[in-house]
């Protein structure tokens, strides 16, 4: 993929393909994501700028294309940009999820003690669970939470660079791109939450209710230990192999 545009040629393809499927339920908000982790999978593989740019560009035109192309994402997208304009309507969840992190403050309301979630504020337990963890537990566990995720993150891109160290490439692309779609995926949900980005049902990795959610995230988790693991393993042996050589010398 470094250098060879056949090699990336094969993952556009794969991408238009999974990405044309995800439309067709339609699903565009995990259409965005999984783009954006392929992009920037590419980005941290060392891919030519030039072809990385272009590609980049082909997407960020066929989302705008693909967001005005249907009414209700444009009336999302309208909404989103003043959603006390029509508070009951189209802007009724994202102003619920807006009062719900305005009544937490600093400190919170209390666990349990969230009223947004009685029937007010759609798809709490799932999509918008950001929002009521931000009204019982305040700005201190919304700051919890972001330093939660930033940590796996940061600690995906640590496994990742470990393992590109004892050659496992392969691996280490796979490090990068579940700290890219748990990231990701976290970022997008709450700054939907927060009305920073047009709302889109996507769930809060680890923490939205649902099996699959759950266990998707937990698979990723088991896959990164396991890099992890090998990775340490292989470390460790090439620095014991360098000390043998050494006292044999």
């Amino acid at each position: 993929i470094h250098k060879s545009l056949f090699a990336m040629g094969r993952l556009v393809i794969i991408l238009v393909i999974v990405g044309g499927l995800l439309l067709m339920q339609p699903d565009f908000g995990s259409t965005v994501v999984i783009c954006a982790i392929v992009l920037g999978m590419m980005f941290l593989a060392g891919v030519c700028l030039v072809r990385f740019a272009a590609c980049a560009a082909v997407v960020a035109a066929a989302g705008v294309f693909l967001m005005l192309a249907e009414s209700y994402r444009v009336k999302r997208l309208l909404g989103y940009w003043d959603p006390w304009a029509d508070m009951y309507g189209s802007g009724y969840q994202l102003s619920n999820s807006l009062i719900a992190i305005g009544r937490g403050e600093t400190t919170g309301v209390g666990i349990g003690e969230s009223l947004e979630k009685h029937h007010y504020l759609p798809e709490a337990h799932t999509d918008f669970i950001f929002s009521i963890l931000a009204e019982e537990t305040g700005l201190i566990g919304v700051c919890f939470l972001l330093l939660l995720f930033a940590t796996i993150v940061w600690r995906a891109f640590v496994i990742a660079n470990n393992a590109d160290k004892v050659r496992l490439r392969f691996a280490s692309c796979v490090a990068y791109g579940i700290g890219l779609w748990i990231g990701l995926q976290a970022l997008i949900n709450m700054a939907v939450a927060s009305g920073l980005l047009p709302t889109k049902g996507l769930t809060l990795p680890m923490m939205s209710y649902g099996g699959s959610s759950v266990v998707a995230s937990l698979i990723l988790l088991a896959i990164l230990l396991r890099i992890d693991s090998e990775s340490r393993y292989l470390l460790q042996q090439e620095q014991r192999n360098m000390r043998d050589s050494v006292q044999a010398i």
